[in-house]
């Protein structure tokens, strides 16, 4: 199992937990074959690993516009497949999302600029085949669904908004890469971009009869056992998480206040069931229940606010500005809805860098990984076990002799 981070020097690395026996787990950088971009962080990083095991595919995008595509093997051996630049990334803006699929990259960045860049098995010195679109600005997360059908993002007075992501690269909305064009369509009315699927609504106004502000900073698919992808989750400056289902309402089902300091930083839906993690602009980091919206329980010791998340089904990795790399133990939530949480997340190992690090990501390497098994399967496990101890048992009388087990003399019986 191995997590990859990424700093605000450029450099990328990789970390192996290693949480049993005398040995401690390593932050190691990564040897580049080429020399990283200058004077760039890393902002945003996506993994996936291929149908060969051994393989791993790692898309980052940096400050100063630049993204690559590199493949990391078993040995740790890193090879760069492309690299290409973002032109129309402008002074003060930023990457906001990355997404590594199986034979594209897609990215997208502050101020709307969306590229889809096809993977090339071989590396060459020609610039990959790309296409690319318009998204309105201000932007400050996306993130594509878990099937690629659709991606969604929000923003700084960009409300939640889903599109499909066919569609939105055969429709060039051209008009659109100006903002002012954009805001004064969005204001308007609610008509949809092509493309554009979905688009929240504002909640009403405050009790002073004020509108209330868009400020979205975080969100995420929350995936179901059935792949439908109708379920997000919002995080804003002022520290609420919403939960949305776009069969329902425009509007949130959910409104929690989950932040003690400032607005949410990031939030990733955990690998159990019902569970999400949620970080703060100050130094906190929860484990949220969706059936509620309460906080099943928060990791202690943190000195710094928590940037990014990468939860794996083993084990949880966290980066933050204190400059710690830090491995977290994850529980699920109870069976019901408000029980009081028995076991509770921990901070098992922590990991100073020398720089900030900026992003982690899992390798998703499933193969490499044993899920944790809920507490209620645990107990329903053990009972089945159990019955099936003392139904194969067999029954010995007082003389010594053996009279069967019990499974042999009901089916006789029946």
């Amino acid at each position: 199992m191995r997590f990859f981070t990424g700093d605000e020097l450029g450099n990328l690395k990789i970390l192996r937990p290693k949480l049993s026996g005398p040995d401690t787990s390593n932050l190691e950088q990564l040897n580049r074959p080429t020399e990283k971009p200058e004077n760039a962080g890393v902002q945003v990083l996506s993994a996936r690993t291929q149908r060969d095991p051994s393989v791993t595919l790692l898309a980052a995008g940096y400050s100063n516009g630049i993204a690559e595509l590199l493949t990391i093997v078993e040995d740790d051996a890193i090879t760069s497949l492309q690299q290409w630049t973002e032109t129309r990334l402008k002074n003060g803006q930023r990457y906001v999302g990355i997404h590594c699929t199986e034979k594209n990259v897609l990215s997208c960045t502050s101020n709307g600029a969306l590229r889809m860049t096809a993977i090339e098995q071989d590396s060459s010195d020609t610039a990959p085949t790309s296409l690319t679109a318009s998204l309105p600005t201000r932007l400050c997360d996306w993130r594509l669904s878990e099937n690629q059908n659709t991606f969604a993002y929000g923003g700084d007075e960009v409300d939640l908004s889903v599109w499909d992501t066919e569609r939105a690269f055969q429709n060039r909305v051209e008009d659109l890469t100006s903002s002012t064009a954009a805001a004064k369509k969005r204001k308007r009315n609610d008509t949809l971009f092509p493309g554009e699927i979905w688009r929240a609504k504002n909640l009403p106004n405050d009790n002073l009869g004020l509108r209330q502000p868009i400020r979205i900073t975080a969100l995420c698919y929350l995936s179901a056992s059935s792949g439908s992808n109708h379920h997000l989750l919002t995080g804003t400056q002022l520290g609420f998480v919403r939960r949305y289902d776009t069969r329902a309402s425009r509007r949130p089902t959910s409104d929690w206040k989950i932040a003690k300091v400032g607005g949410v930083e990031t939030l990733e839906q955990g690998f159990n069931l019902h569970e999400v993690f949620v970080s703060d602009s100050g130094s906190n980091l929860f484990a949220l229940d969706l059936r509620n919206g309460r906080v099943s329980y928060s990791y202690k010791g943190l000195a710094g606010s928590v940037t990014s998340i990468a939860p794996s089904p083993t084990f949880m990795v966290s980066v933050a500005r204190d400059r710690y790399c830090r491995i977290h133990s994850t529980f699920p939530a109870p069976e019901q809805p408000g029980q009081q949480q028995e076991h509770k997340g921990e901070v098992l190992e922590k990991i100073f860098t020398k720089s900030t690090p900026t992003v982690v990501v899992w390798d998703g390497d499933h193969s490499s990984t044993k899920p944790i098994a809920s507490s209620q399967e645990l107990e329903e496990g053990d009972g089945d076990s159990d019955e099936d101890v003392w139904d194969n048992m067999e029954e010995v009388d007082d003389d010594g002799e053996v009279q069967g087990s019990k499974t042999t003399k009901k089916q006789r019986n029946d």
